[in-house]
């Protein structure tokens, strides 16, 4: 057990140390590469700016997709009526959609009780 424990340690430090020496040089590269989303000057005004921007942004974009939730749901609405001519592959891709659906929830509850399965902290 102890020989794992240092094992483990080396290898964080041997990646601590590529980090230190590699961080910079990355950084500059990210930087480079994404040159044309940065605003300058990088301001307070300007960060509010773009945080309203994209509220607002967000908020026009509401009916459109609110219509499109309808369009969806008459959809559903009309296949739901023509059961009986439902193909096999769209009831399978109705089922394994439930299924992932399902999949998420139970993801979303492990996480918010820590990641713990029963919910008990050990």
């Amino acid at each position: 057990m102890a020989s794992k424990l240092h094992q483990l340690q080396s290898k964080a430090c041997q990646a601590s140390q590529f980090a230190f020496k590699h961080g910079s040089s990355y950084y500059k590269q990210l930087l480079e590469q994404n040159k044309q989303y940065i605003q300058e000057p990088a301001t307070v005004e300007k960060c509010s700016l773009l945080s309203n921007q994209l509220l607002y942004t967000r908020l026009a974009s509401i009916p459109g997709r609110y219509e499109s939730f309808w369009k969806e749901l008459d959809y559903v609405k009309n296949l739901w009526k023509n059961r009986q001519e439902l193909k096999v592959e769209d009831a399978g891709i109705a089922a394994l959609f439930g299924l992932e659906c399902f999949a998420w929830f139970c993801a979303g509850e492990i996480v918010g009780r820590g990641f713990t399965i029963t919910g008990y902290y050990v």
